[in-house]
């Protein structure tokens, strides 16, 4: 887990050795992290804001020779790809993945129960809100899909989502991950980038527990 830290919060350089190591074979590996944060249920730890957004910035650099719209293109696929798997396993497993023994190590309920409550109270909306949001943009397509949601229906919010989402994460990398300032604060814009991502589910949280159990039920 520490390692995982140290490459969220020092990903500029992280991406850095990556680029000089596998050159063009880093668009790959980018695309594998961004599907496999949603598209394998059991990992949703993975970076997602801050990849994209220090992905772009590097792309703005003309030192590392990257393509910003190849980054989009990758990025938009990964996410509405990854999403669509989610919700295929959701489909098709539902509970069985959870329960199962070693998958269920992966799987934290708190987690879950939180996305579910998040589902439930937004419906087809929060297919939309969860792109935004660490951790529970992993497990509402899943719950989604156990939901009974046709797919049909969640594809049009996913693909709406991960548009908004990638552009929005790349457009600010790309314009201001090169600002000096943010180039010599880039490990404290990445914390913040975590942060702001994190406050509607810390909100949520928050509004659940002064919520009245009566309230809740109704």
């Amino acid at each position: 887990m520490g390692t995982l830290i140290d490459f969220i919060l020092h990903i500029d350089q992280h991406l850095v050795n990556i680029v000089n190591t596998f050159g063009n074979w880093s668009y790959l590996i980018l695309f594998a992290i961004i599907f496999i944060e949603t598209g394998a249920v059991i990992m949703p730890f993975l970076p997602g804001d801050s990849l994209l957004f220090a992905a772009a910035a590097l792309s703005a650099n003309p030192t590392y020779h990257l393509d910003i719209w190849i980054f989009i293109a990758i990025f938009l696929i990964a996410s509405i790809a990854g999403d669509s798997l989610n919700f295929f396993f959701g489909h098709k497993l539902g509970n069985v993945l959870t329960t199962n023994k070693f998958f269920g190590k992966f799987i934290k309920e708190s987690d879950l129960n939180k996305a579910r409550g998040f589902f439930d109270k937004y419906g087809a909306m929060a297919i939309f809100l969860a792109r935004f949001m660490p951790i529970i943009r992993t497990f509402v397509p899943f719950v989604a899909a156990t939901s009974n949601f046709s797919y049909s229906k969640f594809v049009r919010y996913n693909i709406s989502a991960c548009i908004t989402w990638v552009f929005i994460c790349c457009g600010a990398g790309y314009f201001f991950g090169n600002i000096p300032f943010v180039k010599e604060h880039f490990s404290l814009v990445i914390i913040g980038i975590i942060v702001i991502s994190l406050i509607p589910a810390v909100v949520g949280f928050i509004k659940g527990k002064l919520t009245p159990s009566g309230e809740k039920t109704k």
